[in-house]
């Protein structure tokens, strides 16, 4: 029998599906984004909103650029959606519920949700018990990365078309991955169908970020250390387009996080903004 500590999702992955539903929950309308599905496949103890890590006052800059970061990520799959693109392939997918979510959207799509095996087996065992299912369309699709790293192989042995468009998707993950194993990804996208889009986020390192916003990332960066996954990675957005541009992909651009606040958190009478600290990386192939 598997053991199921193996199986449970990681923290991080945990801590962004909390953020997403205490936006919810605490923060004024309009919301940006809505989903505490997330919360239900979580299913924490009672005293889950007085966390230190979730304390709706004091981590309300992470939970705003978390939910922005999706918002703009579930923009760009309903575009690229509406212009034909069939494919959607989310890197190190968490506790994503798009699928669940956006049924309207994700039917016309074939969603792929790439993750290590525990925790996907993990995230399969409660979707069935929250009574959404698998539906055909969601394709999940386990990868050990420490011991394999031919993650497009098994992407397409679950049915992806490598012959057709996609968006590609990864939030969250390059500050745990080593610069050249995020480069060796960004070539292997490189590869994938003309007309794909990739949209990822990055970390900047700390002398980028605003004054206010420096002591935040220390005390994430230490909480990430003591849960075993510690931040390896930071990039400057020139560095970022560097390796971007290096691996092959076409029209590479920074998409900062300000222009997300701008976005979503403009005149908001609740004042809730986004921290700084992680931009994003749009490319297309």
């Amino acid at each position: 029998m598997a053991d199921r500590r193996t199986e449970a999702p990681d923290s991080t992955a945990v801590r962004v599906a909390l953020w997403r539903a205490m936006h919810v929950q605490v923060d004024s309308p309009p919301h940006v984004f809505e989903d505490e599905i997330g919360l239900r496949l979580a299913a924490p103890d009672d005293g889950w909103r007085r966390r230190p890590d979730i304390n709706p006052l004091t981590t309300s800059g992470f939970r705003a650029a978390v939910v922005a970061r999706a918002r703009f990520i579930e923009d760009l799959v309903v575009e690229q959606a509406g212009q034909g693109v069939g494919q959607y392939v989310v890197l190190g997918a968490g506790l994503d519920t798009f699928a669940q979510r956006r049924p309207e959207i994700a039917s016309r799509l074939r969603v792929f949700e790439v993750d290590r095996p525990g925790p996907q087996a993990w995230k399969r065992r409660r979707l069935i018990e929250l009574g959404h299912g698998i539906p055909d369309g969601l394709r999940l699709v386990p990868v050990d990365f420490e011991a394999d790293d031919s993650w497009t192989e098994r992407l397409t042995a679950a049915g992806f078309d490598p012959a057709r468009p996609a968006v590609v998707v990864s939030t969250g993950v390059t500050m745990y991955l080593t610069r050249d194993a995020t480069a060796a990804t960004l070539v292997r996208i490189a590869s994938f169908a003309s007309g794909s889009t990739l949209a990822m986020t990055f970390l900047l390192p700390t002398e980028l970020l605003d004054d206010a916003d420096r002591p935040g990332l220390q005390k994430s960066e230490e909480g990430a250390r003591a849960s075993g996954t510690p931040f390896v990675s930071f990039c400057t957005p020139q560095e970022m387009l560097a390796l971007a541009q290096e691996a092959g992909l076409a029209d590479a651009r920074h998409v900062p996080g300000s222009l997300l606040a701008e976005r979503y958190f403009a005149d908001r009478a609740d004042g809730l903004r986004p921290s700084s600290g992680e931009d994003l990386l749009l490319a297309t192939t």
